[in-house]
């Protein structure tokens, strides 16, 4: 393969992925995106450094994926429609020019997958310690006046969450070694949970005028619920056993009990928390039956601070850490 240059790699490799007329071929200095009119536009970033957020063993293609969905999935939380974003890579020298090429068609999947466009950014070459990091900026839009915040919450309020929790941190520690008694299918399950999350894209649309508060499941359940109530000046209180496990999820609880708590804090769910007053409920079970997302009722929100997490007897349950902190 011939060895290519900054501007080459624009070209060839991300180039095909800038179909949009504002991305302008990735030939100038910027892009030019119209809004929309009655919409506002929703920009969102999130980044990802080797050996921080993924191993250097992760598949390129599906790290790509993993990178987009990351950021879709905080679009979700905010009730828009992803459709555009940049993209920023450090990458070492030699550029690793078969590895570049598979993030590509990760992207191109994804793109396919959830309408989206690149239409910009940069390259650059990685120094340090670490070889290969990666930045989206994305781009979504919603109804003018719309947009679904954390900070909307009110005591009395159902504490939701969509899908399962837990099945990315089990796949995580199946790839350290850990949980070698899991079926093998079942260790398949969970490591594809860590490696392709589900942003919750049609939800969060859906759930415009029926949430008061949403935000997504990246740091932790306890974290990233913690975020609503201190926006929304009330507080939670969480069944730890209400919290919903997937078949898989349940396997591996059942032979290493410590997951049951330590799932609540570790993060990389990509979930949904909402909430919503309770007259909601049969709404909420409907809408999330149809979109195949399923939610379950984990808690309330209360007027004192802070989240608990109560046990099955009605204990708090105690967290060395809420969830994960970059320092």
């Amino acid at each position: 393969m011939t060895r290519r240059g900054e501007f080459e790699l624009i070209a060839d490799v991300f180039g095909p992925l800038a179909d949009d007329p504002s991305a302008l071929n990735l030939g100038d200095d910027g892009a030019i995106v119209p809004t929309r009119e009655g919409m506002d536009l929703v920009v969102t970033t999130d980044a990802m450094v080797e050996g921080r957020h993924f191993a250097t063993d992760f598949p390129p293609d599906l790290l790509a994926q993993k990178l987009l969905r990351s950021n879709s999935s905080d679009l979700a939380a905010m009730g828009a429609d992803p459709s555009a974003y940049t993209l920023t890579v450090a990458l070492p020298t030699p550029l690793p020019e078969d590895w570049i090429e598979e993030f590509a068609k990760g992207l191109g999947r994804d793109q396919a997958r959830y309408g989206l466009t690149l239409i910009g950014g940069d390259t650059v070459a990685a120094t340090g310690d670490h070889d290969k990091w990666f930045s989206v900026t994305m781009f979504g839009h919603v109804k003018t006046g719309a947009a679904l915040r954390r900070n909307g919450a009110r005591a009395g309020d159902i504490v939701y969450v969509s899908g399962t929790i837990g099945d990315a941190m089990i796949g995580f520690e199946i790839g350290q070694g850990q949980h070698s008694a899991l079926q093998p299918e079942s260790s398949k399950f969970l490591k594809n949970r860590l490696y392709l999350t589900s942003p919750r894209v049609k939800l969060g649309q859906a759930l415009h005028g029926l949430a008061t508060a949403v935000i997504d499941v990246s740091d932790g359940l306890v974290a990233d619920l913690s975020h609503i109530c201190s926006q929304s000046g009330v507080g939670a209180e969480v069944s730890a056993a209400r919290v919903p496990l997937s078949g898989p999820g349940g396997e591996a609880i059942g032979l290493d009990p410590t997951i049951a708590d330590r799932r609540l804090v570790w993060g990389e769910d990509y979930e949904l928390i909402f909430c919503t007053d309770p007259s909601a409920g049969e709404e909420i079970d409907w809408l999330t039956k149809r979109l195949g997302t399923g939610a379950t009722a984990i808690g309330t929100i209360t007027e004192t601070p802070g989240v608990r997490v109560l046990d099955p007897s009605g204990e708090t349950i105690s967290f060395k850490s809420a969830g994960f902190e970059h320092f």
